[in-house]
C-alpha cells in the first residue's frame, strides 16, 4: 500500500477508519464497517495472508448473539459444531479426575457448546470482506496523533493516516503502547499466568475406540467434557463437523505467587507424548485414553493482561485480546472480541459519528465495555481455580464445585450488546440515531 501524508478524509467519506491486526475481531469489524458506504475502511495484518493459530474455539450463547449481530450468523452455521442430541443443551459435563464420576453440567439453552476451529471461522467471515480492504505485511511499529488525526508507521517503512484508529492487534499489541504509555503508566506486559495447556485434535473415530477399549461410554468422545482435578483440568469437544475432537489439558504451578517461565522460554512447543502423559499421574482411564490419543502434542504458556486503566487514547482505540487479554477458562476471549466488533459497527457507523465527535464516540466505547471485559478477565482466572479445586471458599468440595458452575457464567452469556450500544447512546446525550 503506498504511503500517505493527507490528513484529509477522502472526498465522500464521513470516517477514516484503520484497524491494526487482523484476527477474528478485527477482520469481525472490517466486515461490519465497511457495510457503511461513507466510512473508508483500512484493515492492517502483520503476516502474509490471514490466519489463526490454535484449534478449537467455543463460543457463549452472548458470542453467538454478536455474531448474528453483525450479520454473520449463516457463515458461522455451515461450520460450527453443536453437542449432539439429547444433549444439545450441554456447555460442558464436569466430571471428577480420578474416576471420571459426573458432577454436573452447565447448561446453555438453545446454544450448547457452539464451537469451531479457529481458522475455519476465520476464513468464514473473511469471505464477507470486500476488496481492498486489506493489507499484509504490516506490522504497526509505532503510533501517533494530533488533533487532526492519527499516524501509524509500520515496519516495512510505510505509513497510513487516519481519522481514528483501532487496536485489535492482540496480547503484544504495539497500539497499545501509544494508548499507555510505559513512561506515564509502567508496563502493561502479558504475564504468564503459571498455567501451560498441551494441545491436540484427534480424530473422533479414534478417540471413540479409545474410550471403547476402557469401557468407557464412548458418547463421552462427542459430548463436551471437562475432567476437574488438582492443579489441572482436561477438556474435549467437537470441531470440524464433529470429526474432530479438540482436547486441551492444563497443568498450573501454583508453587509460588508469581510464576515466572524460564527466560527466553516460548510460548507454544511441541512436546512428547510422554512428557504430556507423566503431567497426569493418577488419573482416570478415560482421562489416560484421551491423552493418549494426541501423538504429536505442543504445549502453551498460558499469558494474560492485568486489568487495564483505559482503553483509548483520543483517536485511538485498543480492544480486544490488546486490552482484555484472558485466561481461556470462560470460553470467553473470542466472544469479548465479537461483542467489541458489534458495538464500535454500530457507533461508528452512526451518521452522528464523524471527524468532530469520533473521539467523543470512542470515549463511550470504553465507558460502557471497559467493565464487563475486565470482569470477564477476572472471572476467567477464577474458573481456572475452581476447575483445579483451588477457588477460593470452595476449594475440593465437589457439591460447592458443582453448584458454582451451574451458575457460574450466566451472567456472561445473558448479556445483550445491543445493550451495550443503547448505553453508549445515552452516554453520548442521546444524539446519536436511534438506529444506524
Amino acid at each position: 500500500m503506498q504511503t500517505r501524508s493527507t490528513t484529509k478524509t477522502p472526498q465522500g467519506k464521513r470516517l477514516s477508519i484503520g484497524i491494526v491486526g487482523g484476527g477474528i475481531g478485527g477482520v469481525a469489524l472490517a466486515v461490519g464497517l465497511s457495510r457503511t458506504r461513507d466510512l473508508e475502511i483500512n484493515l492492517f495484518e502483520a503476516a502474509e495472508r490471514f490466519s489463526e493459530i490454535g484449534a478449537g474455539v467455543s463460543f457463549g450463547p452472548n458470542a453467538v448473539r454478536a455474531i448474528s449481530l453483525l450479520g454473520l450468523e449463516k457463515a458461522y452455521r455451515r461450520i460450527a459444531d453443536a453437542s449432539p442430541a439429547p444433549y444439545g443443551d450441554v456447555w460442558f459435563e464436569w466430571r471428577r479426575w480420578h474416576d471420571e464420576a459426573y458432577l454436573t453440567a452447565s447448561l446453555a439453552p438453545g446454544c450448547g457448546q457452539s464451537s469451531v476451529h479457529r481458522a475455519d471461522f476465520l476464513g468464514a467471515i473473511v469471505s464477507h470482506l470486500p476488496e481492498g480492504i486489506a493489507h499484509f505485511g504490516k506490522r504497526c511499529r509505532s503510533v501517533e496523533q494530533d488533533a487532526e488525526g492519527v499516524s501509524v508507521s509500520f515496519e516495512d517503512g510505510s505509513d497510513f493516516r487516519c481519522d481514528i484508529l483501532i487496536g485489535f492487534d492482540g496480547i503484544k499489541s504495539a497500539v497499545r503502547e501509544h494508548v499507555l504509555p510505559t513512561v506515564e503508566y509502567g508496563a502493561f506486559d502479558p504475564n504468564w499466568s503459571g498455567t501451560q495447556a498441551y494441545r491436540g485434535l484427534v480424530p473422533t473415530e479414534r478417540l471413540r475406540q479409545a474410550l471403547r477399549a476402557v469401557d468407557v461410554d464412548e458418547k463421552m468422545a462427542t459430548v463436551p467434557q471437562m475432567y476437574l482435578g488438582p492443579d489441572r483440568h482436561i477438556l474435549t469437544f467437537p470441531v470440524k463437523q464433529a470429526t474432530l475432537v479438540n482436547v486441551v489439558a492444563f497443568v498450573t504451578d501454583r508453587s509460588m505467587p508469581n510464576p515466572q517461565l524460564s527466560e527466553g522460554a516460548p510460548w507454544v512447543e511441541e512436546v512428547s507424548q510422554e512428557e504430556m502423559l507423566d503431567d497426569f499421574p493418577g488419573w482416570g482411564v478415560a482421562s489416560r485414553a484421551i491423552l493418549g490419543c494426541i501423538d504429536q502434542p505442543t504445549r502453551w504458556a498460558l499469558h494474560e493482561l492485568p486489568e487495564l486503566p483505559r482503553y483509548v487514547r483520543d483517536r485511538v482505540l485498543i480492544t480486544g485480546d490488546a486490552a482484555h487479554a484472558m485466561l481461556p477458562h470462560q470460553g470467553a476471549g473470542a466472544g469479548q472480541a465479537l461483542e467489541d466488533a458489534y458495538v464500535l459497527t454500530e457507533l461508528l457507523s452512526d451518521p452522528a459519528c464523524d471527524r468532530v465527535t469520533a473521539a467523543e464516540v470512542l470515549a463511550a466505547f470504553e465507558g460502557v465495555r471497559h467493565a464487563r471485559t475486565c470482569r470477564a478477565q477476572a472471572t476467567s482466572h477464577e474458573a481456572g481455580n475452581v476447575y483445579e479445586y483451588c477457588g477460593t471458599g470452595i476449594g475440593s468440595d465437589e457439591a460447592h464445585i458443582a453448584a458454582d458452575l451451574k451458575q457460574r457464567f450466566d451472567w456472561l452469556w445473558n448479556h445483550d450488546p445491543q445493550d451495550d450500544v443503547a448505553a453508549a447512546r445515552q452516554w453520548l446525550g442521546g444524539e446519536m440515531a436511534v438506529e444506524s
